[in-house]
């Protein structure tokens, strides 16, 4: 081949990728430059497909359902986002619980309209984790991590040598490699903030799916369901799986505690609004454009 064939080569091996597709019943973009991009941006949307067929607690024969319905599975993603809820219930004194499946579950129903009355009965049950196997007295709830499992997985199959890009799943983001903005729950164009960061972003507010105003939040330590704030965004250096996770934490949590618990976690900042006013973690401008 020579030097000419070898630079066209190169050239069209290299490009800009999107692509936009559901996942976990939101929308997801992919994002990829550089080296064999579509390629890049193709294994990126195959992996979130994957995960979201073996984490979808509504699809019966996914892992997760099966799970619930047997008590039992072998599964190396359930087991790994199991074992991460648990680090969480310790850590958030039991504000973020995965072992509230069966709450979790009529919530979602009732905000889809499945249902006409919501029936919530916080109790809970031993989970044990050995290897990749999972066996539970109690249904699990793990959407408060799937989601931001799956941004890291896909973005994980994304990257690699002379490439650059990012996921984004409903609100849960992947390192992003520009600029972007924090959405207004009041309907407002204008963006709360813009954010430019290296660290995984996710947000939280009950603002976007609510049915007479309920939300897909609830703190099994007061049995209340609903959040608190209009909107709760979080950086992290960790994963997107604990921006996605803190995020919803703090949504459950009253102000106070919500920016106690924020500022005592490691790697971690938040934005939080109440009605109306504005409050950040000590770090969190750190992250501002």
């Amino acid at each position: 081949m020579s030097l000419a064939d070898t630079i066209t080569t190169a050239r069209t091996r290299l490009g800009d990728a999107r692509r936009n597709f559901r996942c976990c019943d939101t929308d997801f973009a992919v994002r990829t430059t550089g080296y064999r991009a579509d390629v890049a941006a193709d294994r990126a949307r195959g992996t979130a497909l994957s995960l979201e067929a073996e984490l979808d607690a509504f699809d019966s024969e996914s892992a997760v359902a099966r799970l619930n319905r047997t008590g039992r599975v072998e599964n190396e993603h359930v087991a790994r986002l199991v074992r991460r809820g648990l680090e969480y219930v310790e850590r958030t004194h039991g504000v973020f619980d995965v072992r509230h499946g069966a709450v979790e579950h009529d919530l979602k129903a009732y905000l889809r309209g499945d249902r006409e009355t919501l029936s919530t009965t916080f109790d809970t049950g031993s989970v044990r984790v050995d290897g990749d196997r999972v066996v539970t007295e109690t249904k699990l709830d793990l959407n408060g991590l799937a989601k931001g499992y799956i941004v890291d997985r896909a973005a994980a199959a994304a990257a690699g040598p002379g490439r650059s890009g990012f996921v984004s799943g409903g609100g849960d983001v992947s390192p992003p490699t520009g600029p972007i903005a924090v959405e207004s729950p009041y309907g407002d164009a204008r963006p709360l903030k813009v954010l430019e960061t290296d660290w995984s972003v996710a947000t939280s507010g009950g603002y976007r799916r609510r049915r007479d105003g309920v939300d897909h939040v609830y703190d099994p330590t007061t049995n209340r369901v609903g959040s608190r704030h209009e909107t709760v965004t979080v950086v992290a250096n960790r994963d997107c799986m604990e921006a996605d996770a803190i995020a919803t934490t703090l949504a459950a949590m009253s102000l106070s505690d919500a920016l106690e618990l924020a500022e005592g976690w490691p790697d971690l900042e938040a934005f939080v609004v109440h009605r109306g006013v504005f409050r950040t973690t000590e770090g969190f401008d750190d992250h501002v454009v």
